[in-house]
C-alpha cells in the first residue's frame, strides 16, 4: 500500500539506512553490557553488576523502539547478529576482562553509539522527520549520562584531577 506522510519514499529510504545502523550499534552495546553484567567479578562487582543489569535492561527497551521506527517507515528492521555486525561500529568481545577493561570498553560503546545517533539525527532533521529526530536525540541523553556514569569509575579522583597525588 502506498504511504504518504510528508517524507517521500527515497528520504525514508535514507532514514532506514541511518536508524539501522542505529539499531545495530544499539544491539551490539545491549550484547556487549549484557555479557559484562554476567561476567563482571572484582571488588566492584556488586555495584557493577546492578549498574549493567540496569543499562542493558533499558537498552533491551529501547531497542524496540528503533526496530518500531524503521517499521512505521515502511521498512523491514535488520534483525540478525550477522547484519548487525555488518552495520555496527561496535564489536563484540569474546573474552572475559578485568573489571577495569569492561567499564572502559562500555564508554567506548557508549560514545561510539552516540556518535552513530548524532548522525542520525542529522539525517532525521534534514529530511523534516521528527519523531525519528526526537527518538535518537533521547537515546543520545540515555548513552550521554551512561557513558558519565561508567566513566566515573575509571577517574582517580578530585585530587588527581587537579594534578593532586591521589590517597588511592
Amino acid at each position: 500500500m502506498h504511504m504518504d506522510t510528508g517524507i517521500s519514499t527515497e528520504d525514508r529510504a535514507k532514514i532506514v539506512e541511518s536508524l539501522s545502523t542505529v539499531l545495530a550499534d544499539a544491539y551490539m552495546l545491549y550484547l556487549k553490557t549484557h555479557n559484562f553484567h554476567w561476567n563482571v567479578t572484582g571488588p566492584m562487582f556488586s555495584t557493577l553488576h546492578v549498574m549493567f543489569e540496569e543499562q542493558y535492561t533499558e537498552q533491551w527497551n529501547a531497542l524496540d523502539d528503533i526496530a518500531e521506527r524503521i517499521r512505521a517507515l515502511g521498512h523491514f528492521a535488520p534483525a540478525t547478529y550477522k547484519r548487525y555486525a555488518e552495520l555496527s561500529s561496535i564489536s563484540e568481545e569474546p573474552d572475559v576482562l578485568s573489571a577495569k577493561e569492561m567499564i572502559r570498553q562500555l564508554v567506548e560503546g557508549n560514545e561510539t553509539l552516540i556518535r552513530t545517533l548524532r548522525a542520525g539525527v542529522k539525517v532525521a532533521d534534514e529530511l523534516d522527520d521528527f519523531p525519528t529526530a526526537d527518538m535518537l536525540t533521547t537515546r543520545m541523553e540515555v548513552h550521554e549520562k551512561n557513558a558519565w556514569m561508567l566513566r566515573s569509575f575509571l577517574e582517580q579522583g578530585a585530587g588527581a584531577m587537579q594534578g593532586e597525588a591521589s590517597s588511592d
